[in-house]
Formats: structure tokens, sequence, C-alpha cells
């Protein structure tokens, strides 16, 4: 099942190039961030209230908080690059150098995770990095 919220995800990335690319016309691009940020805010809440998971929120531990505040700060910084790379760029050279995550997603889960690199994750993360540059160049 897990595929599906996957193909999910890639697709309500996708549009968030195309929205982000026609939203951000004009506008400054950390402002459109800010923005954007709120939604998620209140999307994100709105789920949480009505499965009525926030009463989760008392047992997570110091380490819960720390990586997820992290993990927070880095969506944010991706987020103000890539809105501005958009501004910059064309979508359809910023979304594949954006999709050179799930490379280093695979490299860093390998150092800091020691999930093992197997022939075939690391031939995909050799694939996604050899199309990206056929992409860009």
């Amino acid at each position: 099942m897990w595929w599906v919220y996957a193909l999910l995800s890639a697709l309500f990335a996708a549009l968030t190039a195309i929205f982000a690319k026609i939203g951000i016309k004009g506008v400054d691009t950390d402002l459109a961030t800010a923005i954007r940020t709120v939604v998620i805010l209140l999307v994100a809440w709105a789920i949480v209230l009505y499965k009525g998971t926030n009463h989760g929120i008392s047992g997570l531990s110091k380490l819960n908080w720390t990586f997820l505040v992290l993990s927070g700060c880095a969506t944010g910084l991706s987020w103000i690059f890539y809105f501005k790379a958009l501004q910059l760029g064309k979508v359809s050279q910023v979304a594949p150098v954006d999709k050179l995550s799930v490379a280093l997603a695979i490299i860093l889960s390998v150092v800091f995770l020691g999930e093992p690199l197997t022939l075939k994750t690391a031939s995909g993360a050799l694939l996604i990095i050899g199309g990206t540059l056929v992409l860009i160049f």
C-alpha cells in the first residue's frame, strides 16, 4: 500500500511545481513560501483534528521533537530554494534537479541510517542522476 501513497505524493509534487510556477509570477518567493506554509499548516492540523490523533502530541520524546523540528527546517529551506529556482528557471529543469533528492536520500540513508545499498538501489540512484543530467544539459 505504501506505493499508492508514494504515487499520490509524486502526483501532488508535480502539481505543486505547476501551481507554484503560475502562482509566483511577480511575487517574492519567500512571501509565496510563507503563504504556502500557512495553507499546509491548516490542512495538516485539520486532518489531525479530524482523525483525532492530536492527543499523541504529549507522547513525543525529545528525540522526536528534535528531529521533527530539524525536518521542518529542512523542508522550509527546501521550499524557499525550490520556489526561487522555479521563479528563475523552467519547471522541466527545476523539477528533475529537485528530484535528485531521491538519490541523495538513498546515499544519506546508507550513511546515517545504515540501510543496505543493494545493486538495485544503487542502479536506480545512478539512473536518477543520469536522467537529471540529461534533462538539464
